[in-house]
């Protein structure tokens, strides 16, 4: 891929992004995408062959970034083994988790896209997959700092009730618009999951 059709393509990338968090993806046609990015249908199609890959493009992009920047939030210093600093790790991924209102419009978006087209199900259920792996390794590598209550004795179930606490804590987010209310309920979830 060349320069100019790399940066075209993020710049594509980038307006859908701001498309579908304002209209939604089932509101939002091609021509929103060219006319908010600057560029003609030509330029989109020489990128992508429909509005669905462009979707699934962005999502790719930003579900691995999202997964990236949790396994850094999770990581611990190996000097820092006291409590407090399990609980700086917790505040650490409750603000990367919900860092973006926008993000988490798109997200639900295609959440609902993909409950209803199972080919795309299978491409969520994948990522979800990913978070929870990222999320799971960085659990196991603090074995010995935290203590998991019982019926969370495992990463791998850790692993899916911190996913799942970010679900819910991210459909209230959205419904009140109350960032710094939502991380501070996602703190407490995550601390009441994994710190006893």
């Amino acid at each position: 891929m060349t320069k100019r059709r790399a940066e075209t393509r993020a710049r594509l990338l980038a307006a859908a992004f701001r498309v579908f968090a304002a209209k939604g993806y089932g509101q939002a046609r091609i021509d929103d995408v060219c006319a908010e990015a600057g560029y003609t249908r030509g330029a989109f199609y020489s990128n992508f062959s429909s509005l669905d890959e462009l979707f699934f493009a962005l999502y790719d992009e930003r579900a691995a970034l999202i997964a990236t920047q949790v396994t850094e939030a999770l990581t611990v210093d190996d000097a820092a083994l006291l409590e407090p600093s399990i609980h700086a790790v917790i505040a650490r991924t409750a603000a990367t988790l919900l860092l973006d209102r926008d993000w988490l419009l798109v997200k639900t978006d295609f959440l609902l896209h993909a409950a209803r087209h199972p080919e795309v199900a299978t491409r969520l259920a994948a990522h979800r997959a990913e978070l929870r792996t990222a999320i799971e390794s960085r659990l196991l590598g603090m074995r010995g700092r935290l203590a998991l209550p019982p019926g969370l004795a495992d990463a791998p179930a850790a692993a899916r009730a911190v996913v799942a606490a970010y679900d819910g804590v991210t459909v209230q987010l959205l419904l009140d618009g109350d960032m710094p209310a939502a991380r501070a309920w996602l703190t407490q979830l995550l601390t009441a999951l994994l710190v006893r």
